[in-house]
Order: structure tokens, then C-alpha cells, then sequence
């Protein structure tokens, strides 16, 4: 079998061992989510008190209960750990890092960059590599394609490449990781298969878009769209409260 034939047969028998890179409020519900729908799952760190709050059965986010924790890992299907050696057993891996914006407002890609990094030294055929982490359009293929490609390794045959932006609502209790529609962009036409049969198996609606900068476009705009009514909404209520309007 090639390597997206074999790949896409692990995913579907739920054999494919997925590692989820960063254990914060994005990449803990996706491990915890992985490991329920029947998967096998590392999760990653760099910051050891994560791991180890995990491996005990301890949660250190508000929304996410510890029950929940304790039973997943007290199952076997899902560790944590900081040893970035094991991406190289990880059939697909998820990169769930930080975003934030520098002291001039300009995005700061250090961890995608440090941990793209950490995944071409590692890189063998037939992984599949999903950024989530929020960015501008054109991040996943000018920052993790080429050294990825350094690796003399050609994406969409030997290994594959997609975006699909992380859409958490925290403390949400109607939308969650599970029902909030999972925006998939491939970087070619077999990364986009194996990227939406992967969430496919376990979130109830895929949307599958053009391309990695449609779905980093989409992200943006979201976000944009949300801060601009939340201004909105707050200019509003200085105006209506000097005018004694509730």
C-alpha cells in the first residue's frame, strides 16, 4: 500500500496513534477527544507539571473535569509526556501551540516554528501533520513545508500537510470540541482526505475548504468578526448608559 492508503486504513480502524503537540485549553479536550472516539494518543508538553497533573488524573483547566481526565488515562489508550522523541511512533500529529501577538502587535510564530522544528527532525513517510494554532493566511506552507521538504521527504506522497483551525468556545456546555463544525484545508488533494477522515471519526461535521490558507483565512475572520461586535457592544452601552437607556 502506498503511504495514504495505509494511513487512511488506520485512521479507519481507529489504529492510527495520534500525538497532539501542547496540553492547554486547546490540545487537552482534542487528546481527551481522540482517546474517546477509540484512538490511541501522546499527548505533548514542554512545560513538565502538565504531563505529570495528566498521568495522575488531576485537570488543571476550569471547564475540563477531572473525572474526565482520571478515566481517560486511567484507560491506557492516552500518556503525556515531554519526550518530543516519541512524535517519531505518532501517525498523526496535531500542533496545538500558542499564537500570542509580540510587544508591537505583530504575531509571534516561535512555537509553531520551535515545534515545526521538532517535527522535521522526526519526520518519517507517511505521518500526517495538522497545525490548529491560530494564524494568518499562509503560515502552514511557508513555516512547516519546507523544512519539512528539507527532509527530502514530498508532501502529498510521502507525508501530508493541512490547517484546521482550533474553534474552541471554553465553558460553552452546548457547543464543545465534538459538535462545533471542524473546518479542514488540505495542503494537496490526499492531505485533504486523510485530514477529513480523521475528524471525520471523531467530530460530527467536517467542512472541507480549497486550501490551508482558506482555512487560516476563516479562522481570522471569525475572530475579527467576534472582537469587532464585542467593541461594538461595549461602545454601545457607554452611549445607552448616559442616555439612562438598560
Amino acid at each position: 500500500m502506498t503511504p495514504r492508503e495505509e494511513l487512511l486504513d488506520k485512521i479507519h480502524t481507529r489504529h492510527a496513534k495520534i500525538g497532539v503537540i501542547g496540553l492547554g485549553y486547546v490540545g487537552l479536550p482534542l487528546a481527551l477527544l481522540f482517546e474517546e472516539a477509540g484512538f490511541e494518543v501522546v499527548g505533548f508538553d514542554i512545560d513538565p507539571a502538565k504531563p505529570e497533573a495528566l498521568q495522575r488524573g488531576e485537570s488543571y483547566i476550569r471547564h475540563i473535569g477531572a473525572e474526565r481526565v482520571a478515566r481517560a488515562f486511567a484507560g491506557g489508550r492516552v500518556v503525556a509526556t515531554t519526550d518530543f522523541d516519541r512524535l517519531a511512533e505518532c501517525d498523526v500529529i496535531l500542533i496545538c501551540v500558542p499564537t500570542p501577538l509580540g510587544k508591537h502587535r505583530e504575531p509571534d510564530l516561535s512555537f509553531i516554528r520551535s515545534t515545526a522544528s521538532e517535527i522535521a527532525a522526526r519526520l518519517r513517510r507517511g505521518q500526517l501533520v495538522v497545525l490548529e494554532s491560530t494564524t494568518y493566511p499562509g503560515t502552514t506552507r511557508e513555516e512547516l513545508l519546507p523544512p519539512f521538504e528539507a527532509r527530502g521527504l514530498e508532501s502529498g506522497t510521502d507525508f501530508f500537510l493541512a490547517f484546521s483551525p482550533e474553534r474552541e468556545d471554553p465553558g460553552n456546555r452546548t457547543f464543545h470540541t465534538r459538535n462545533i463544525p471542524k473546518i479542514v484545508g488540505g495542503l494537496d488533494p490526499a492531505s485533504q482526505e486523510l485530514t477529513t477522515a480523521l475528524y471525520g471519526a471523531a467530530v460530527e461535521q467536517v467542512v472541507p475548504v480549497s486550501s490551508p490558507e482558506v482555512a487560516e483565512a476563516a479562522k481570522l475572520l471569525e475572530n475579527i468578526f467576534r472582537a469587532v461586535n464585542i467593541a461594538l457592544a461595549n461602545e454601545m452601552k457607554l452611549v445607552l448608559d448616559r442616555m439612562d437607556v438598560n
